[in-house]
This record gives structure tokens, sequence and C-alpha cells, in this order.
């Protein structure tokens, strides 16, 4: 099947690549001239592990192009991909401007009947509104279908090699067929493809990731309270999480969410909420957690000082809001950082693919270490941010020796305060005596 997928951001460039590697000939197109030049150098602008082979195989054989030219990618495909962006806007409303420009332009260049995919996480009513603007443009007929990613950053290529499901909104029978054909592949194990109406499909987005954030956000609150009444949050999410109705997933705390989903995704389906009449009073609260959480940690350390952080040196291990990824949008470790500055602290931070995007933000206010060690060298404090494998064992006798003062503050509970405070470690986690 001939294919355009227009956006090379995350979700445009893992679609494109993956539909390519079954055999589809797939042209990825942006209005980036720039990204496009670096993506046919064979330079992935993004960090995701299994994206760059995936990337390099398929384009080498001829399956995958990058252009800057929609109209020849529109008129030589028969289904087309919008995975644009959908940033927030100020009242949390997803921003649709860069989505219905790209409808516009894929009716200009029709030349006959084309499937729009609708891939970016787009608010209900998008379908009907990409038509319309599509279907403004051609005489041809447009038929708009919703298919939501359900992408985890970190594990995407596999994710879509993989899907636990694959939600298709449409009320058009044939293009349905056509969206089974281009994803069988990726099911041959059993894995279902939901067809459901349109305004479904794209409430599903929002409400999946609406319930993980929520479930984070519970699990702070429990961490939270356990740190007031002097249980062990760990405990507690043992005994939670064995029982079949709630599960294991995303029942970890920490210091908060980020990324490019989740903040932006609540925020989206309250004011979706809000538009209709209703108001998400549980995602409210979400937000409103989550937004204190990533406080959390560096009020740990302001009462463990006494509020006298000025002249302090404080190392950061993470900086990415995940491991496995280089994106720091709504990162955590961004607001902890901007809080110690204020007060005068000196950071240093490490992390394996994320210190460029943080460079970017915070410039050389920030002393940024090629190695998990020198971030460590001479601080304070120790804070441990994003849960990357490199973090999970370190040499403690090492760290200790280079530590000024041997205090750790862990947002991910890695560690066993037990055993450090054996070591000689002063140790604070996330809602642990």
């Amino acid at each position: 099947m001939k294919i355009a997928v227009v956006g090379t951001g995350y979700v445009g460039l893992v679609a494109g690549s993956c539909l390519a590697e079954t055999g589809n000939t797939v042209t990825c197109v942006d209005i980036d001239a720039s990204k496009i030049a670096q993506l046919n150098q064979g330079q992935i602008p993004i960090y995701e592990p299994g994206l760059e082979p995936l990337v390099k195989r398929n384009k080498e054989e001829g399956r995958l192009t990058f252009t800057t030219e929609l109209e020849a990618a529109v008129r030589a495909s028969e289904v087309i991909f919008i995975a644009v962006g959908t940033p927030a806007g100020e009242d949390g409303s997803a921003d649709l401007q860069y989505v219905l420009a790209a409808a516009r332009s894929v009716g200009r260049a029709a030349n006959g009947p084309k499937i729009i995919v609708d891939k970016s996480t787009v608010p209900v009513g998008t379908a009907a509104k990409v038509k319309q603007a599509a279907q403004a443009e051609t005489s041809h007929h447009i038929t708009v279908v919703s298919n939501p990613e359900f992408l985890k950053e970190g594990n995407a290529v596999n994710d879509f090699s993989k899907p636990d499901r694959v939600v298709i909104g449409c009320d058009e029978p044939k293009a349905v067929d056509v969206m089974k054909r281009l994803y069988a592949p990726f099911v041959r194990t059993g894995n279902p493809v939901i067809v459901m109406d349109v305004v479904s499909a794209e409430l599903t987005k929002y409400a999946a990731n609406a319930m993980l954030a929520a479930r984070i956000s519970f699990m702070n609150e429990i961490a939270q309270i356990c740190e007031r009444v002097g249980a062990d949050v760990n405990k507690v999410r043992e005994g939670i999480s064995a029982d079949t109705r709630i599960g294991h997933s995303f029942l970890f705390p920490g210091v908060g969410y980020g990324g490019s989903c989740f903040p932006k995704d609540s925020k989206a389906i309250i004011s979706t909420s809000k538009e209709y009449g209703y108001r998400f009073r549980v995602m409210e609260a979400a937000e409103e957690v989550n937004d204190d959480q990533k406080r959390h940690l560096v009020r740990k350390l302001e009462r463990h000082w006494g509020g006298k952080l000025a002249g302090k040196t404080v190392g950061m291990w993470g900086l990415a809001f995940k491991p496995r990824t280089d994106d720091v949008r709504e990162a955590p470790a961004l607001v902890m950082i901007g809080m110690l500055l204020e007060a005068g602290c000196r950071v240093k931070a490490f992390d394996p693919a994320a210190a460029d995007a943080t460079r970017r933000v915070f410039d050389d206010k920030v002393t940024f270490t090629k190695h998990m060690y020198e971030a460590a060298d001479g601080v304070d404090a120790l804070l441990v941010v994003t849960e990357w494998n490199e973090f999970r064992n370190p040499d403690f006798e090492r760290l200790k020796s280079i530590m000024r003062q041997p205090t750790i503050f862990d947002g991910r509970n890695l560690y066993s305060g037990e055993e450090l405070r054996s070591q000689g470690f002063t140790y604070f986690g996330i809602g642990v005596p």
C-alpha cells in the first residue's frame, strides 16, 4: 500500500518507519526542510531505542522516503496519516491549527478519493473538522478515520509493532477494510482491532491517558499520606496491586508525570469537558496533585537543611521525564532545577540522553556532566529523578567517597533506605519511613 505521513515528529516517524517495515511504500512529509535534510542524511532527530536502524533499513531498501513536497506525496498515496503537533493552548485546549492546515493541503492535492487518518492526539469533534477542511478543497471523496496512537516513549517501536489493541474510528466500511489490511501484520497474535464510531475513538485516547495519569497522582497522594503516618508506600502498593481489579501498572509513586502526552492530554480532556458543560473534577485534582508532586523532593531537601539552601551543591541523576528518551517536556527535573537555582544552589546534572535538551532551557546555569559520578562529585546531596537502568545499582562505596555529604533523595524509590543508612548515607525516599 502507498502511504503518506504528514509530520515527522515522534508519532509520525515511528508510524512511518513501522508501516514501511511491513512492505508498504511510505513517504514522510514535513515543512521543516532542515529536519528532512537531516533524515535524508540518516540522522534521527529524536532519541528512541530501535528507531534509527528501522529508518536506515527501510530507507536503504526504498520503502521509506522523506520530502517537503506534500502534494506529490498525497497524489501518490491512498492513505494519508496526519501526525502533526497539537500543542496545548493557554486554556489547556488542543491547538488544531496544524492538523487543519494539513487537512486543507491534503484536500488541495487530492487527485482521487483519499483516506485521511488522524494519528495526532486530537479532541472530540476533530475528525469532522478535518473532513470539512479537506473536503472544502476538493471534489474528490475524503474519508476521515480516527486512529489514536498508544505509544510509550522509550518503547514506541515495539508498541507500534506489537500493539495491545488497534482502535479504528470510522463509519465507512471500505475505509475500515483498508485500515484492517494495513494493521493485519501487527496483530497476527490476535490482539484486537476495535472498530467504533469516530467520536468514541477520539475520546478513547484521552480517556486512556487520563486514567493512567490519575493512577499516578493517586499513588503520589497515598505516598504523601504514608510519609505522615509512618507507613511504607511500597508495602501498600504491593498490598493493593495484588487485587486483580487494580493490578500492578502505574502504581509506583515518584516525582510526578511529564512528557508530551499525560500533561497535555489531561488538560485537553478537562478543557473538552468544560466545552460541553461538564467539569472533570477527578482530572482537575490529578493535575493539581501532579503539579505539587514535582516540587516535593526539593521541599524535602529544604526541610532537611532547615530552609538554608543557598550555597549548597546539589547533584541530579536524570533529567528526562522517563528513561529511554531525551524528552524533557513538562519534566519534573526542570521544575526542581528551577527551584534549586532560585534558592541559590549550584546544580550538577547527568542524564544519558537528555542533557542537550535541558541545556537549551538553562544554558550555563547548570553544570552538565558526561558521567553519572561526576554529577555526584563534591555535592551536598544527590537527587535521583529518572529511573535509568544505570542508576539502579550504583557503586555506593564510591558514591559515598566523592560526595561532600552522603545524602540521597530518591525520587523513584530505587534503593533500600535501610541498606543505605547502614552504609552511612542519609536517605529519603517517596512515601517511605
